[in-house]
């Protein structure tokens, strides 16, 4: 991935994560309380940025791991 891509998608997939696990845990820890949507939102808030950086760090050693399993795999 080159140019803009390479900050834009790690920025998309940890909001899209972010959401996702933040509504799920949310919802195991407490159920559908009354404001769940703020709760919810909140924890959002507060992941995404997070997930974020954890993205930028993350990707670069995906993208190393999955070629080395890859070329393992071809050789078998």
């Amino acid at each position: 991935m080159e140019g803009k891509a390479r900050f834009i998608f790690p920025v998309l997939m940890a909001g899209i994560m972010a959401f996702l696990m933040t509504g799920l845990i949310t919802w195991l820890n407490l159920g559908f309380p009354p404001g769940f949507g703020w709760l919810w939102a909140r924890a959002f808030l507060i992941a995404w940025p997070a997930a974020t950086v954890a993205a930028f760090i993350a990707i670069p050693t995906a993208r190393k791991a999955t070629a080395s399993i890859v070329r393992f795999i071809e050789r078998s």
